[in-house]
C-alpha cells in the first residue's frame, strides 16, 4: 500500500467521509458506541463538530481541528469505537473500518453550506427517509432549530449535489 500524503494547516475546516469494512451496516446498530467514541474523543482532543451524520455504513463530518490534525483524529474515533464494538459483540479481532479516509478543505462559505446540505440531505439520498426530518442520527435538527432550514427543506424536491463527497 503506498503511503499518502496529507497536508494540514492550522485553520483549515474539514469535510471527512469514513466507512466501514465492506461497508457492513454496523454504525446504526450501534448508535450509541459511535456517539460514546465521538464525545470520548472530542473530550481528550481539541476539535469543533460542525456538522455530522451517521448512516448504517459510512459516516460524513465537518470538523475543524484545533491542536490536532484530522487524521489523528479520525484514527482515535475509529480506535475507539472498533474497541467498544469488540467489547460488546465479544468479538477479539478483524477489520471494522476500510483503511483510510476521503477527506476535503472546505475552500469557503459556500463549499462549507453546499457540504453541510450534503450532509444533511445524505440520509434521503440513500433512501433510508424521505425526508431529513426523520433522521435522527445527524445535526440536522440543530441547524433547523436555530433556523438555517425552512420547514420543508429536502422533501419536495430531489436536490443534486455536484462533485465528490468520498462515497
Amino acid at each position: 500500500m503506498s503511503k499518502l500524503r496529507r497536508y494540514y494547516k492550522h485553520g483549515n475546516i474539514y469535510f471527512i467521509t469514513s466507512i466501514t469494512f465492506n461497508r457492513n451496516k454496523i454504525l446504526i446498530d450501534n448508535i450509541d458506541l459511535f456517539k460514546d467514541a465521538i464525545r470520548s474523543v472530542h473530550a481528550n482532543t481539541a476539535f469543533k463538530l460542525i456538522a455530522w451524520v451517521v448512516l448504517p455504513d459510512h459516516f460524513h463530518i465537518i470538523i475543524n481541528p484545533k491542536t490536532s490534525s484530522p487524521s489523528k483524529i479520525i484514527q482515535k474515533i475509529k480506535m475507539s469505537f472498533t474497541m467498544r464494538y469488540f467489547k460488546q459483540t465479544g468479538k477479539k479481532c478483524g477489520r471494522v473500518w476500510q483503511y483510510r479516509f476521503w477527506d476535503h478543505i472546505l475552500k469557503d462559505e459556500n463549499d462549507m453550506n453546499n457540504h453541510i446540505n450534503y450532509i444533511h440531505y445524505n440520509p434521503v439520498k440513500h433512501n433510508l427517509v424521505e425526508s431529513p426530518f426523520k433522521w435522527q442520527h445527524s445535526s440536522f435538527r440543530k441547524y433547523y432549530d436555530d433556523g438555517l432550514y425552512e420547514n420543508n427543506w429536502g422533501i419536495k424536491d430531489t436536490i443534486n449535489f455536484n462533485g465528490d463527497y468520498g462515497e
